[in-house]
């Protein structure tokens, strides 16, 4: 597992889109401890989590399956931070693509992208990190159609893909996702990706201007460089998935695990952003999805693996994280 936080600016298209359909993302991350004012912080960062949560919620708030389109109308460069704007002022659509590949772990953790050559054209494909069947699609549809948005935003003509890829399968009505993408789609494929001609990506932008682009590519390049260091986080988090079926681990058994002080892992922790309650909180949420897909695990079962004492206090726990009970979390992924 890797260290999961997302850029805080970021959210503020989260929070347009949910918004624009009735949700209070704001409200809703208040509940959980985070403070929606981080978003407007150069740089802050929010655990990535946090984003799994607002999305199922909203999903079971949203009538539209198709929400996540709307990212498209939502963004501004602003809140991708630097790499909004070094974005812009990149001289095609290549380049800005494979900037967007090489930076993407500022944006956030859970993700990856990468830029394909094909004999028509490039392939961009995106992996949200999530196997979750309600956050999955969403996020998918979010990332392509956002991703398709900043392609358009930066040409002189009209710029539909070749062809678009989703995992996700047929949904009962495709009509939306051939309206925003505007080009053939296809569903239930292995992954999630746009296409898109080459005389297109190598088109020089109206926007290019390679000096900005050089500056705002060494501010990156020095972010990139703090977020690669040794991964703390990770340490941590695979301690806690051996040690949670044993029962809930104390701060004091991590430190010691890992060779250090329980004040030293405390300020440690503090320095990148997260705590160990924040860790503990993460990783159950992660695990408890992974358990309810499984439905040879009984809820009673997962309780135990998860480290709780009984299954009142899981559930209360999973349902203010997910808005959802774990009964009715499972039925709404076996639907």
């Amino acid at each position: 597992m890797t260290t999961q936080s997302s850029l805080a600016s970021a959210w503020l298209i989260l929070f347009r889109l949910l918004e624009a359909h009735g949700a209070k993302p704001q409200s809703w991350l208040r509940e959980l401890g985070a403070d929606p004012a981080l978003a407007r912080q150069p740089g802050a960062r929010l655990p990535s989590w946090l984003v799994d949560v607002i999305v199922t919620r909203a999903a079971a708030l949203i009538e539209d399956p198709a929400f996540g389109l709307g990212a498209a109308g939502c963004w501004h460069p602003s809140s991708l931070g630097v790499l909004g704007y070094a974005w812009l002022s990149s001289s095609t659509l290549h380049q800005g693509l494979k900037r967007i590949e090489r930076y993407a772990r500022l944006l956030g953790d859970r993700w990856s992208c990468r830029c394909v050559d094909e004999a028509d054209g490039l392939r961009f494909v995106c992996d949200h990190g999530r196997s979750d069947m309600i956050v999955g699609p969403v996020m998918a549809d979010y990332t392509l159609s956002l991703t398709l948005a900043m392609c358009r935003s930066n040409f002189e003509r009209t710029l539909n893909p070749a062809r678009v890829f989703l995992r996700r399968p047929m949904p009962a009505d495709p009509r939306p996702y051939h309206d925003s993408f505007a080009c053939e789609v296809h569903f239930g494929a292995l992954e999630d990706a746009l296409v898109l001609s080459s005389s297109d990506v190598e088109a020089l932008l109206p926007t290019a201007n390679r000096e900005l682009a050089a500056t705002f590519d060494a501010i990156l390049a020095e972010q990139l460089a703090v977020r690669s260091k040794d991964d703390l986080v990770s340490r941590c988090q695979v301690f806690l998935l051996k040690q949670l079926t044993s029962g809930e681990p104390s701060v004091g058994d991590l430190g010691k695990a890992l060779g250090m002080s329980r004040r030293t892992l405390q300020r440690k922790l503090n320095e990148m952003g997260t705590s160990y309650q924040q860790l503990l909180v993460e990783t159950r949420y992660a695990l408890a999805k992974r358990y309810l897909h499984d439905s040879a695990k009984s809820v009673t079962e997962i309780t135990f693996l998860l480290g709780f004492s009984e299954q009142a206090a899981f559930t209360r726990a999973f349902k203010r994280w997910s808005g959802a009970a774990p009964r009715d979390y499972r039925q709404r992924v076996d639907a």
